[in-house]
């Protein structure tokens, strides 16, 4: 346990930090896993919306710092390649 009085407030933070992207993170694979149950289940609607929800949240982990933008565009580019191939 940290004696400092900035060091536990740093670690306050950090709590609250790992807390949050954590539950970011979660989201992220919850709605992932709805896109790809919706490309399974070869419903482009289904497939479409949930593909625009995952977009939403992969922009606002990356802009949150929770994950790097790079990997969210990343991401973001291999679904929708998913998405094109099952439309198309």
């Amino acid at each position: 346990m940290a004696n400092i009085k900035s060091q536990i407030k740093r670690n306050r933070q950090n709590e609250m930090r790992r807390r949050r992207n954590r539950s970011v993170r979660s989201f992220i694979k919850t709605r992932t896993r709805r896109f790809h149950e919706a490309v399974a289940a070869e419903d482009p609607a289904a497939a479409s919306a949930a593909f625009d929800a995952l977009q939403k949240a992969l922009d606002q982990a990356a802009a949150k710092g929770v994950i790097h933008r790079n990997k969210a565009s990343n991401r973001k580019a291999r679904l929708a390649r998913r998405l094109h191939d099952l439309s198309g």
